[in-house]
């Protein structure tokens, strides 16, 4: 990294309580899907997912510590448009999705097109690596793609986030996906990366007690800040998700279908985020710091 470029650290997409209200709108092919499901008449052209994707950052980042975009369909034009405000920080995906077995993401390998530089020089202060973990995979080839994401930010100063996702085995082993979120979390827990992007146990869903206790079971596999991802939750529980995680030692969240899944696909898409996302993010930020002050 040059010398005169001064690295980001994770003040820069936290809130002012330290805490992480971050919003996700990367998603690529999973969100065409979402279209599709709600009615959007088919084939769903890529300008439907970029306009939603700026319209989403420039109404809901005021609300946000960071957004986290894709380079494929949305970060030049959130950025030709100054969608993300001032008060938000801005994260680019440098993950790679290639599709198989019927699935959008069946692997990923780290973007090579992504340029840390010229991210940085557009405004992003943080890159974001999905991992995906399987039992029967080899553990050393996630842990190398990490350390090569991880350099990758540092040669720019920007703060490094990996997002673990378990999957079942590609051959016939026994899953049980509890216990593959922590194994996870303990081989990539670790690592040198500067924030853990993790599922939420049981899916958020259970007593209190119980997902207090997986919650913190993870967090003993963690040796750097975590907060947790909002795919699999059902957006009514993701906000007693986030104040739990964060008990148990998390630092807040970085969700997109949580926030604005509900309006894909209504008529007047600007003004359901308006009326609905931003009371949802604004509801989960405050959910952040509250848990925060009582650090």
């Amino acid at each position: 990294m040059s010398s005169l470029l001064t690295p980001y650290s994770l003040a820069d997409i936290s809130r002012p309580s330290g805490g992480f209200a971050m919003l996700a709108v990367d998603q690529r092919e999973a969100m065409r899907l979402m279209f599709a499901a709600a009615g959007t008449p088919s084939p769903i052209a890529d300008q439907v997912l970029t306009d939603f994707k700026v319209e989403a950052t420039r109404i809901l980042s005021p609300y946000a510590s960071a957004v986290l975009a894709d380079q494929q369909y949305c970060l030049d034009e959130i950025v030709k448009q100054n969608a993300v405000a001032r008060t938000c920080g801005l994260i680019v995906a440098a993950d790679d999705f290639l599709p198989g077995n019927g699935i959008p993401v069946d692997s990923v390998q780290l973007d090579r097109t992504v340029d840390p530089h010229a991210v940085r020089a557009s405004g992003a202060k943080a890159l974001k690596l999905l991992v995906l973990w399987r039992p029967d995979e080899d553990p050393q080839t996630r842990l190398d793609m990490v350390a090569d994401f991880v350099a990758m930010c540092r040669s720019a100063g920007l703060v490094s986030i990996i997002e673990p996702v378990v999957r079942p085995p590609r051959r016939g082993w026994v899953f049980d996906r509890e216990e593959a979120i922590v194994q996870a979390a303990a081989e990539l827990g670790s690592t040198e990366a500067d924030l853990y992007k993790a599922e939420m146990p049981l899916g958020g869903k259970g007593a209190e007690k119980d997902l207090l206790a997986a919650a913190q079971r993870l967090n003993d596999q963690m040796n750097m800040p975590w907060v947790i991802l909002s795919s699999g939750v059902d957006a009514n529980l993701f906000g007693r998700a986030v104040r739990i995680a964060m008990a148990a030692g998390a630092s807040g969240f970085l969700a997109g279908r949580a926030v604005w899944a509900s309006v894909i696909g209504a008529p007047d898409m600007p003004m359901m985020l308006r009326d609905v996302s931003v009371p949802r993010l604004q509801r989960l930020a405050e959910i952040v710091d509250e848990a925060m002050a009582q650090r």
